[in-house]
């Protein structure tokens, strides 16, 4: 009678193969957290710089001058910001915000920051604009 062989163990390519499957599947696996990690590190980045321009946007009219033509700049941790004030200009459609200005006496002023982090040639910007009012008799310069 011929002896039967069993099987009671791993090929050394069935190993090879596992092995394999295993290496590319732990990979796939750091790849994703690791943009993850970028992701996570850039949307910090972002809401910093976000946080940053509202207080900066905050302190204008009272401790930063809310004039035609005033422009700095300053630094708030990782974060450089750069403020410019000049008159609105507005677009042909807005002609409108500027005619109910002059009639109810006010002046409509652009506020333009711009907020940078890093250094090159990973350096970010990101501007925030807005419109603010004031007086037309509060002695624009």
């Amino acid at each position: 009678m011929p002896s039967r062989r069993t099987g009671r163990g791993f090929t050394l390519l069935e190993l090879l193969l596992a092995f394999v499957v295993f290496t590319l599947s732990f990979a796939t696996i750091l790849e994703i957290l690791s943009g993850s990690m970028r992701n996570t590190v850039r949307a910090r980045h972002y809401s910093e710089a976000a946080l940053t321009a509202q207080s900066v946007m905050d302190q204008i009219g009272t401790e930063i001058p809310l004039q035609s033509g005033f422009s700095s700049y300053g630094e708030a941790g990782d974060y450089e910001w750069e403020l410019e004030v000049f008159e609105y200009m507005p677009t042909g459609v807005d002609m409108r915000s500027i005619e109910l200005a002059q009639l109810t006496g006010i002046v409509l002023l652009q506020v333009d920051l711009s907020i940078s982090w890093g250094k090159p040639p990973r350096e970010q910007t990101r501007r925030f604009s807005t419109v603010r009012a004031v007086l037309a008799n509060d002695g624009l310069q």
